[in-house]
């Protein structure tokens, strides 16, 4: 398998070229074109998890139930695959202990990567994020959207970072939410809301905007529906 991230940070397209029988797992519409002798299936699979349980694991973190598997018959096959928004798309090798990722910045996998359901407890939905995050594990080659660009911070001790700007983080990481300064009443004056703080040693994927933010920015300027 072979990736290329074209049109890269603000509308990331990734061409990707399959060996003959191999296989790629990606969000439901991901794909935007590919060869004619590749063929697509739809399927609640994914890795371990399989059937109605995986697929409902999958929405209660807020991704598709469904996932589209694409197998090339002939060597060279080629598909083209896009987040729904605009944003950028990341490369990923999974190995343990794997990758948590944000509900929403999975975009596909090879097919020895098990995404499952991770719970990342109360305090995530406080901080205005959802308690379950994918739990990544497996070998294996993961791509990652963004909205706005994607980049990569390697921590080794601890790190700050905005709770609507992860995309992903590996395992290795332990995290709490907080404050981003001495003062509840100066974080909310500042409107800087509440942040993550990493400890341990690890890969932090970061994008450059927060959907949340700019779905309420949008929302606020939008004219109220008449019917």
């Amino acid at each position: 398998m072979k990736v290329e991230i074209l049109q890269q940070p603000d509308s990331a397209i990734a061409h990707i070229t399959l060996n003959v029988n191999e296989g790629m797992m990606t969000e439901a519409g991901a794909m935007i074109a590919m060869s004619e002798f590749i063929y697509a299936n739809t399927t609640l699979r994914q890795g371990r998890n399989q059937g109605i349980l995986g697929g409902l694991k999958r929405a209660i973190a807020g991704e598709s139930i469904f996932l589209t598997v694409f197998r090339s018959s002939m060597p060279g096959g080629e598909l083209y695959l896009a987040p729904k928004t605009l944003g950028d798309i990341a490369e990923y090798q999974v190995k343990p202990p794997g990758l948590v990722v944000q509900a929403g910045s999975y975009l596909a996998s090879g097919e020895e990567v098990d995404v499952g359901l991770g719970f990342q407890g109360f305090k995530s939905w406080f901080a205005g994020e959802s308690m379950f995050w994918l739990d990544v594990t497996g070998y294996g080659l993961i791509l990652l959207s963004s909205f706005g660009a994607i980049y990569q911070i390697d921590v080794d001790g601890e790190y700050i970072v905005d709770t609507g700007h992860i995309v992903a983080f590996e395992k290795s990481l332990n995290f709490q939410i907080t404050k981003p300064g001495k003062s509840w009443i100066g974080a909310f004056l500042g409107q800087e809301g509440l942040v993550c703080q990493f400890q341990g040693k690890g890969k932090l994927f970061c994008q450059t905007h927060n959907p949340n933010g700019f779905g309420r920015l949008i929302g606020s300027q939008l004219p109220p529906r008449t019917s």
